[in-house]
């Protein structure tokens, strides 16, 4: 493929780096941190007012959609508060490749003016990465479906409007056969949202569904095709929505720091030989990063579905995400390990932020394990492990 971006693209890019410089305060960075919500929902409104959210949904305006993956990195890379605004581009680039009339009508409007949100509803506490094996029961009854069970890490419930929900409608066929996905409004009677705090400062939530009524019409795709469902909203996550260049702000934060911190052998850490070698090995895995990042973004904006070179990419950043924050964190010292309230916290505490980050990494959009499973047996053709 041609890793060149066309000219809208360009445009689009300086147009989003503008936004950033002009719009990402420290105090939207600090309020982010502060509150472990990494969402802004003014802010999102504001990239919705500037003409860059409704162009970037997959299949819908008249932009190259390559501007989703764009976004995603230049707003990772600039450490602002992106997590509930890709969360909601995921969800209504569901909504517009699979959705009815009736979720185009009610909720994409609105999703794309920045100021709504959107959570997702696939694990529970006993059913993490095995989502094919959930138990969240949804039983029809007339024009209505009743849900009961629960969710876990449910990031962004407590700040959204709807939850897209996967179900079990059928017990009684093999278990990716028998689910069905909705779109529940969160301010449905019998919803309840419990907060869980995270190592790494984020808050997530647990989610309860009691007799949960919502009519056929949130119903997003077909009954017991919830499994189909999932697979256009996995690939739109592992990859294209961000989560693959977040070493870029920890290389500059360490790069910043190491340029006054005093080395033990004289001058500043800067000047250390190791930790150059590390700082421009870190800037390499990035580059590779964004190179099979935008190839899974190709794949989406010329039609596909890029599951497995989301796994791809997704994989490969993650892996040297924590490989990048071990490193600085070791030649830091114990000032590495010390966080952002810390007197004499190295970086400000941003390595010790990342270490405590990175491993969530490996976890939302797929476990390595089962990203790993994926790139064997559809890329290597190797046998399935179960």
């Amino acid at each position: 493929m041609d890793f060149s971006l066309s000219p809208g693209a360009v445009e689009f890019r300086a147009e989003v780096k503008a936004f950033i410089a002009d719009h990402l305060t420290t105090e939207v960075v600090d309020q982010m941190h502060a509150t472990g919500t990494f969402n802004d929902k003014a802010f999102n409104a504001a990239l919705a007012d500037a003409g860059l959210l409704a162009g970037a949904v997959p299949g819908y305006g008249d932009r190259d959609p390559i501007e989703l993956y764009i976004l995603f990195n230049e707003l990772e890379k600039a450490g602002a508060p992106y997590d509930g605004l890709a969360v909601t581009m995921l969800v209504a680039g569901v909504v517009n490749a699979v959705g009815t009339d009736f979720h185009r009508s009610r909720v994409l409007g609105k999703l794309l003016t920045g100021r709504f949100n959107c959570c997702l509803g696939y694990s529970e506490p006993d059913h993490g990465s095995d989502v094919a094996s959930i138990t969240t029961k949804a039983v029809r009854d007339g024009d209505e479906w009743v849900i009961t069970g629960q969710k876990m890490w449910t990031t962004m419930a407590h700040v959204s409007d709807w939850v897209i929900l996967l179900t079990r409608t059928n017990p009684d066929v093999p278990r990716h056969k028998g689910l069905t996905m909705f779109l529940v409004p969160m301010d449905t009677p019998g919803i309840e949202v419990q907060p869980v705090p995270t190592m790494a400062t984020e808050r997530t939530n647990a989610t309860f569904y009691d007799g949960v009524r919502v009519g056929d019409e949130w119903r997003l795709g077909e009954v017991d095709g919830g499994w189909a469902v999932m697979g256009v909203a996995l690939a739109f996550e592992r990859g294209v929505m961000g989560g693959t260049n977040p070493t870029v702000p920890l290389l500059r934060h360490v790069r910043d720091w190491a340029g006054g911190a005093a080395s033990p052998d004289g001058g500043t850490m800067l000047q250390d030989p190791l930790l150059r070698e590390r700082l421009a090995r870190t800037a390499i895995a990035n580059q590779v990063s964004q190179l099979l990042t935008l190839r899974a973004a190709w794949i989406a904006a010329t039609g596909g579905l890029p599951g497995l070179e989301g796994s791809m990419a997704k994989l490969y950043a993650t892996g040297r995400y924590q490989q990048a924050v071990g490193w600085f964190q070791e030649m830091a010292g114990a000032e590495g390990l010390l966080g952002f309230d810390a007197d004499g916290a190295a970086a400000d505490g941003w390595i010790d932020y990342d270490a405590r980050h990175a491993p969530v990494t490996t976890i939302y959009g797929g476990t390595t394990e089962i990203n790993r499973n994926n790139v064997a047996e559809r890329h290597l053709g190797l046998p399935r492990d179960r």
